[in-house]
This record gives C-alpha cells, sequence and structure tokens, in this order.
C-alpha cells in the first residue's frame, strides 16, 4: 500500500503542476497505471467550473471554454504542448529524423497553432453541451480517464529516440498497463451506456495514434503520448455529447 500510494503521488506530481513532496520518485513507468487517479484533480476542476458557469447562467460554449482553461492550469498544459508539436512534426517534410527534430522545437507553428484552435474547439463544444444536459461530471470522468491513453503506447510502441522525457519514463510492465486501462474503464462506466461507447471509440482512435505515430516517428516521444491523451479526451467527449 505504501509502494502504491508513493506511485500515485508521483503520478499526480507528473501530471498536474501542484507541489507533491516526494522524498524518492518511483520510475514514472511504475507509476503509471495510476494516471487516471492522477486525471481525478484536473477533471474535477473541468467539472466544477462548468457546473459554475452553467449555474451562473453564461454562455455555454464560455462555460466549456472556462472548464478548459481551469484544467489546464492544473496541468500546465502538458498534453497540449504535446498535442502542438506533433501537429508540425506530422506536416513537415523531409525524413523521420527531419521530424523529430521539429517535434522538439519549443516553438509553434502554423500546424501546430491550428491543431490547438480545432481540438480546443471540439472540446469546448462537447463540454457546452454536457454543461447543458447538466452531466457536467460527465466531463470530470472523461478527462480523468483520457489519461490512461498514454499508458498502452508506452508499453507496446518502441522508443523514437534514445533520449527525451519518453526514455526517462521507462516501460510500464503489463500488469500495470491493464490496471491503467481498467481504471479508465470504469471511470467512463460511471457515465452509463455513453461512457462505454466513449472508451471503445477513444480506444479505437489511440489504437490508430498509434500505428500513424510508428510509421511517422519511428515509435513514441513525450509529445507522442500528449497527443494520445489529448486524442482519447476529443473521443470521449464528443462521444459522451454524442449520446445526450
Amino acid at each position: 500500500m505504501q509502494r502504491a500510494f508513493a506511485e500515485a503521488k508521483a503520478a499526480l506530481g507528473f501530471l498536474t503542476r501542484l507541489p507533491v513532496p516526494i522524498s524518492t520518485p518511483p520510475p514514472l513507468a511504475d507509476a503509471a497505471w495510476a494516471f487516471p487517479l492522477a486525471g481525478l484533480v484536473p477533471g474535477f476542476a473541468c467539472a466544477i467550473t462548468l457546473w459554475a458557469a452553467m449555474t451562473l447562467g453564461l454562455p455555454s460554449l464560455a462555460g466549456g471554454l472556462l472548464a478548459l482553461a481551469a484544467a489546464a492550469v492544473i496541468t500546465g498544459a502538458l498534453h497540449e504542448d504535446g498535442l502542438a508539436d506533433c501537429g508540425d512534426a506530422l506536416a513537415a517534410p523531409g525524413d523521420r529524423a527531419r521530424r523529430l527534430e521539429i517535434m522538439r522545437d519549443s516553438r509553434i507553428g502554423a500546424h501546430g497553432g491550428l491543431a490547438l484552435i480545432v481540438t480546443v474547439g471540439l472540446r469546448a463544444s462537447a463540454l457546452a453541451a454536457l454543461g447543458m444536459a447538466d452531466m457536467w461530471w460527465a466531463a470530470g470522468l472523461a478527462l480523468a480517464a483520457a489519461r490512461a491513453a498514454p499508458v498502452p503506447l508506452m508499453r507496446l510502441l518502441p522508443l523514437a529516440r534514445a533520449d527525451g522525457l519518453a526514455v526517462y519514463a521507462g516501460q510500464p510492465g503489463w500488469g500495470r498497463t491493464a490496471l491503467a486501462t481498467g481504471l479508465a474503464v470504469l471511470l467512463m462506466a460511471g457515465a452509463g451506456l455513453g461512457g462505454i461507447a466513449a472508451f471503445l471509440v477513444a480506444g479505437m482512435t489511440v489504437g490508430l495514434w498509434a500505428m500513424l505515430a510508428k510509421r511517422r516517428f519511428g515509435g513514441y516521444t513525450g509529445d507522442v503520448l500528449g497527443m494520445a491523451e489529448q486524442l482519447a479526451e476529443i473521443a470521449l467527449l464528443l462521444t459522451l455529447a454524442a449520446f445526450i
């Protein structure tokens, strides 16, 4: 139990900007099973902000954007950064090495910026629909469950480069990968049939992204994992909104 608690704290410290005191942090791969649990924190911030916006009578889209902003404050926009970098790298001409070089560049190009605009718009619109249907709580479940998306990629894909965050993180075992996935299933089951359907759609979306990442980049990087989380989040929210 003590080890599990330390791993959960490590997951929270990695996925959020909250000050989490850890004397001897465990390997990130060992903490990967707790990513969905750590995701409850930004998920809760998103859900409560969405509820408050709807209660105050704000426009639904404004509520969705504010809810995303609340989650981004908690996470430091960690996953959005990965999405923008992947957007630029995917559109770049040249070979695999060139794409990885562009992905590492901290500057955001036109394709990365456009990817952020489109994906923020999709998530905010879905959150607006959930808020209007008084399903703000389901938004929190979706954001938490989406944090499990990077874990299977860490287990199944090779590393795209010999250095960087992904190398530091390590590779989770099959048990931790299954536990992270199982927690995501349990979270989405809380949203009923729509939640289960959303999980299946998100799983297929992340699977397609994994195949594309292997083809274009040779495997995964930290940015590829961030993109996986964002795609899962979009798929979960849009599917939930479609079931309203």
